[in-house]
C-alpha cells in the first residue's frame, strides 16, 4: 500500500531590514525546505555575532554593541530601539591656560522609532546657559555580517548671545572586531552657520575601544575640527557600569585650539538609562 508522503515544511525568511533603512524594500529569500532541519535552522539563525544584540523590528538582525565616545556624544547608540530613553550630563574643564570655565551640559535622548533618535541639550559655562542644542540621528543598517553599522547625525546649536544658528552633519560608522575590540568613526561638516559663511569646517572623530569585561571599557578618542573654531582633542577614557541602568565615563587628555599649545583637559559623563 502506498504511504502518503510526509508533510514538507517550507521556511521563508526575509532578509533583515535595517531599522532606519534608505532601501524601500528588503527582498525575501527562500532559505530551506525540510522537516527535521527546521528547528536546527532557526537555532542557527538566532546565534548573534560577538558583542551583538538583537533589535526589535528586524527579522534575525543583529546590532553590534559599540560604545559611544565620551566627548562627541551620540544620540543613543546606532540601531536604538523605539522607546529607549536616556539622560546624561557631561562636564569638562581645562587644567591650565586662560579659559578655566567648567563646561557642562545636561541632555535627554529618546528613540522615537527603531533606529531613529532625537536629543535636546542645554550647554552651560559655569552657571550661565550659553546655547540651546538639538540632535537627530538615524541608522542606515548593518553589514559585514552584522559586525558593522552606519548612520547619520545632525546637530543644531542656537547661541543665546548672538542669536546665531550653527549646524553639523556627520556620517557614522561603527565596527566590531571580535569580542573586545571596536571602533566608532564620524566624518562630516561642522560650524555651518546661517549667519555667515566663514565657519564651515571638517569634523573627524575616531574612537577605539577595548572591552576589558562586561562592565568596563577602555577607549581613546581623537577629535579634529577645522574652520573658524577648529581644534584638536585627544582623550583617553574609561567607561564603567555602576549599576544595571547607570554608568560613568571619565577621561583625561589634552586639547589645542586653533593656535596655541596643547592644554590638559579632564571630563566626566554620568549616564542614566530608563
Amino acid at each position: 500500500m502506498l504511504q502518503p508522503p510526509e508533510p514538507v515544511t517550507m521556511i521563508i525568511r526575509a532578509r533583515p531590514c535595517a531599522p532606519f533603512s534608505l532601501a524601500a524594500f528588503c527582498a525575501p529569500a527562500l532559505l530551506a525546505a525540510s522537516t527535521g532541519a527546521a528547528a536546527q535552522t532557526r537555532s542557527a539563525d538566532a546565534q548573534p555575532v560577538p558583542g551583538a544584540t538583537a533589535i526589535a523590528g528586524a527579522t534575525s538582525a543583529a546590532i553590534p554593541a559599540i560604545p559611544e565616545p565620551m566627548i562627541f556624544d551620540m544620540v543613543r547608540p546606532l540601531g536604538a530601539r523605539r522607546g529607549e530613553l536616556e539622560t546624561n550630563t557631561l562636564a569638562q574643564v581645562n587644567l591650565s591656560g586662560p579659559s578655566r570655565h567648567v563646561e557642562w551640559a545636561p541632555e535627554v535622548e529618546y528613540a522615537v522609532a527603531d533606529g531613529f533618535a532625537v536629543e535636546l541639550e542645554l550647554p552651560f559655562s559655569n552657571g550661565r546657559l550659553t546655547d540651546l542644542k538639538m540632535g537627530l540621528q538615524g541608522t542606515f543598517g548593518t553589514f559585514r555580517g552584522g559586525r558593522s553599522i552606519h548612520g547619520v547625525q545632525y546637530l543644531g546649536l542656537h547661541n543665546r548671545r548672538d542669536g546665531g544658528w550653527s549646524s553639523s552633519l556627520v556620517y557614522l560608522l561603527g565596527n566590531r572586531f571580535g569580542e573586545r575590540l571596536s571602533t566608532m568613526t564620524m566624518i562630516g561638516a561642522g560650524d555651518v552657520t546661517l549667519r555667515s559663511t566663514k565657519g564651515t569646517g571638517l569634523i573627524v572623530n575616531h574612537s577605539t575601544f577595548w572591552d576589558v569585561d562586561d562592565g568596563t571599557v577602555l577607549g581613546f578618542e581623537v577629535n579634529r575640527q577645522t574652520g573658524a573654531s577648529g581644534y584638536w582633542l585627544l582623550m583617553p577614557q574609561l567607561h564603567r557600569a555602576i549599576g544595571r541602568k547607570v554608568s560613568a565615563q571619565i577621561g583625561a587628555g589634552a586639547e589645542r585650539a586653533v593656535s596655541g599649545p596643547f592644554r590638559p583637559r579632564v571630563g566626566l559623563r554620568i549616564i542614566r538609562e530608563f
